[in-house]
């Protein structure tokens, strides 16, 4: 969408078309050019503008992502890539994080499998990625597991499972991470959801694990704020990832979510990795303890039904 000035717009004017941007010069630093209307426009080396933009918000800066073999982390881990980042993967299947790592650059990925509900894997993970790369500017808390079910039938293995994963995992990384980000004045997302903003039916083990994060972010936020460490999460509606495989086949259900989602449809989870790279960008700088739901506006209803 292009902006029209508010000016011409009251004269029903259409606002003239934007310069094109030339290719880097040999120079560096900034360029400036103007548009037929004479307002400077900006274009640094490394980025390009308009549709399919790519940045390069994080050069020479490193990046942990936790569950990367597939989904959101996946998708996490390809964007800050293309935004020039050296990234760390991590996962417990070696198998699913290579197939991800062998379409980036090599000299700036790092491959390292470890299960994070346990404390020393997550230290190993930290410590692996600050050796390869000198120093740690963003963790990403990802990785987690998502268990159904009536919570008397239920099994109690599934709830020390969740909380492992997707608490216990988020606790570890960010206790072995800190000492490095706050060194680097970095940040830390969180991927919690919006059951982590209000109940579910038949996902109450989940709705307590994502709860914590949430509840987690805010805490860390007031307390790291001040260091220089800021900490955000986002909260994903229904996204389409090896989590959610079943439900999209079931036509029945993508319509009952079609019918509550504003924006009629699930996430894709670049839509997600595109949130998560803002909120830890120094575009988001002043952005700090916030739950970010990325849900096709389903949290502005105040939950009653469609009546038109």
């Amino acid at each position: 969408m292009r902006f029209v000035p508010a000016d011409l717009a009251r004269q029903g004017r259409k606002a003239a078309p934007p310069a094109q941007v030339v290719a880097p010069s040999s120079k560096p630093g900034p360029r400036f050019h103007l548009n037929e209307c004479g307002a400077a426009r900006l274009a640094c080396d490394g980025i390009t503008i308009g549709a399919g933009r790519t940045m390069s918000r994080f050069e020479g800066k490193t990046v942990v992502v936790t569950g990367s073999g597939s989904g959101i982390g996946a998708a996490t881990v390809r964007r800050f890539a293309r935004e020039g980042a050296c990234v760390v993967l991590n996962g417990r299947t070696r198998e699913k994080l290579d197939r991800v790592a062998a379409d980036l650059d090599p000299a700036r990925t790092l491959v390292q499998a470890g299960d994070v509900s346990d404390g020393a894997s997550a230290e190993t993970l930290v410590s692996a990625a600050v050796s390869r790369f000198g120093r740690l500017d963003v963790l990403v808390n990802n990785a987690g597991v998502a268990p159904t079910g009536p919570f008397l039938e239920t099994p109690v293995e599934d709830w020390r499972k969740v909380m492992a994963i997707d608490v216990d995992g988020v606790f570890h990384c960010t206790r072995a991470a800190l000492a490095h980000l706050l060194e680097t004045k970095g940040s830390i997302v969180n991927v919690s959801s919006v059951s982590g903003l209000g109940g579910d039916w038949n996902m109450s083990f989940y709705n307590a694990a994502k709860g914590a994060v949430t509840n987690l972010t805010r805490s860390l936020a007031l307390e790291l704020g001040g260091k220089g460490v800021r900490v955000n999460a986002v909260n994903p509606s229904l996204t389409f990832t090896e989590l959610t495989a079943g439900m999209k086949d079931d036509a029945a259900l993508m319509q009952k979510f079609a019918d509550r989602i504003p924006l009629g449809r699930g996430a894709e989870p670049e839509e997600v990795a595109d949130v998560i790279a803002f909120l830890a960008s120094h575009d988001a700088r002043f952005v700090n303890g916030v739950n970010l739901p990325v849900d096709g506006g389903l949290m502005a209803s105040n939950g009653q039904p469609h009546q038109a």
